[in-house]
């Protein structure tokens, strides 16, 4: 059996999109797959630092993530209910290579939207987050794996709000 130990731009945008089309679907348990057993979820509040050096907003490894979209899937709780709708737009997809095996850049807008009553403070208001994400991907066994994702946001720096729907 052959397996991809390359990585192009075309196979790339493949993969954010079909990543994209899992979070806005709420497939997490299928996004869960696309992670290799050791990767690591993480979003700063310091784009300059390194995973584990610092605060982080999230700093998920494979439990965590795990945890995360038990939560979001079964639990209910108020800054989800109900649950967000999201729609990912990706663009300026990059790739190079990385010591553990491809880097994948892109500048994506996720548009996130909650219905539910009047009660409730932004319900109903399309809030846009503009990010920039890194994607490092391997080769494996099961196709090309997300080892480390990160979203640095670009107001990371101001009032973020309620992002407990973001992955």
């Amino acid at each position: 059996m052959h397996f991809p130990t390359t990585l192009n731009r075309t196979d790339a945008e493949t993969l954010l999109i079909h990543e994209a089309d899992l979070l806005d679907t709420r497939q997490l348990d299928d996004w869960l797959k696309l992670f290799t057993e050791d990767g690591l979820y993480w979003i700063p509040l310091d784009p300059a630092e390194e995973p584990g050096q610092n605060a982080a907003i999230v700093h998920d490894d494979t439990l965590r993530r795990e945890e995360r979209v038990y939560h979001l899937l079964n639990v209910e709780f108020p800054a989800q209910s109900p649950p967000s709708r999201t729609l990912h737009l990706i663009g300026n997809v990059r790739v190079q290579e990385h010591e553990e095996g491809f880097l994948v850049k892109s500048n994506q807008v996720v548009y996130e939207m909650r219905t539910g009553d009047s009660a409730q403070v932004g319900i109903g208001e399309v809030q846009p987050l503009v990010t920039m994400m890194e994607h490092i991907c391997r080769p494996t066994a099961e196709g090309m794996r997300i080892v480390r994702k990160t979203i640095t946001l670009m107001n990371h720096d101001a009032w973020l709000g309620n992002l407990t729907f973001l992955l």
